[in-house]
């Protein structure tokens, strides 16, 4: 092992052991504040989770490190979905947190929410959506990690409207039907989930078959993002590019899921602040340099550079298959 593997190793050691402490002084803090020890539980197994999966996402071969990330969403996912939600009886679902809010109740969907997709996000950005994320749990299997295409412009607009339609929909059974019972009714909340996670697996499915893209549901329709880009534009933790070193391959665009131009930011002289990135790492282990990396640093921008359908050239397309 050279010297530049082994500070890589002991590198990755720190960094997961740092997520799982994070967890743990969440889990210390609501503990003792609450006066509920399922706190300490809950986030010791979520900070668990997540630094195995760090953990072996960092110390695998790099045709194996995708295993990391997917032991961690499928760890996360399924106790957020199966036990938190279905066993819990609570909907974790963006509706449920609305109806939450409304009713002033400290729940597991508000903590949620506001840990994992609205003050986390100024520290890990949009990671939830490849770490955690239940619904992409399953869409990652999906052949399509590396889109055959780019993004279609404007669709995206999809996701703000299926946002503010749910609004509306709470808003609207709360104040017109006086609907204010919700929180209260178990197993209404449970048929809210998984109603509401059925449409979410099967839209999510279909945009992935037909566009050929496991992460179409997330660009076009999750409405989830709109709560989460607002903080990850001023994330702590984001990529860098090391122009010095970069030989301009473009290979970690090609592999990039979400359609992101990297090299747009290089160039530029800043961190990718693209809203659209999900701590896939995938740029990370495509790069055959190694000039890819996460950095820790205030910064943020409001241009987003993306890949668009119409105007990827034919260098882009050298190594996407048809």
């Amino acid at each position: 092992m050279t010297k530049r593997q082994e500070f890589t190793k002991k590198k990755t050691i720190l960094e997961s052991l740092i997520t799982l402490c994070f967890f743990c002084a969440i889990g210390v803090l609501l503990w003792r504040t609450q006066g509920h020890i399922f706190y300490l539980f809950n986030f010791l197994y979520i900070g668990f989770a997540a630094s195995v999966g760090e953990l072996l996402f960092g110390l695998l071969p790099r045709e194996k490190r995708i295993w990391g990330r997917r032991i961690s969403q499928f760890l996360i996912g399924f106790y957020m979905l199966g036990v938190l939600g279905v066993l819990g009886r609570e909907n974790m679902q963006l509706e449920g947190f609305f109806f939450y809010l409304l009713a002033g109740v400290f729940s597991g969907p508000v903590l949620h929410y506001a840990i994992a997709k609205i003050f986390g996000t100024f520290l890990f950005g949009r990671g939830w959506c490849s770490w955690a994320c239940w619904t992409t749990m399953l869409l990652d299997f999906f052949p399509w990690v590396k889109p055959h295409r780019g993004r279609f412009r404007y669709w995206g607009a999809m996701r703000t409207i299926h946002f503010f339609l749910s609004l509306v929909f709470v808003l609207s059974l709360w104040y017109v039907y006086e609907m204010r019972t919700f929180h209260q009714s178990p197993g209404t909340a449970i048929k809210w989930l998984l109603i509401g996670n059925l449409f979410y697996f099967a839209s999510a499915i279909v945009l992935a078959l037909v566009l050929k893209d496991n992460r179409a549901f997330c660009k076009y329709l999750c409405p989830i993002p709109v709560l989460m880009k607002i903080g990850s534009r001023f994330s702590i933790w984001k990529i860098e590019l090391d122009p010095d070193r970069c030989t301009n391959c473009r290979l970690c665009e090609e592999n990039c899921p979400m359609n992101i131009r990297l090299l747009e930011y290089m160039k530029r002289g800043q961190r990718v602040l693209s809203t659209e990135c999900i701590a896939c790492q995938q740029c990370v282990n495509s790069c055959p340099a190694g000039v890819i990396r996460y950095t820790k640093k205030f910064d943020w921008g409001w241009h987003e550079h993306l890949r668009f359908a119409n105007e990827i050239s034919n260098a882009d397309r050298r190594t996407i298959p048809d």
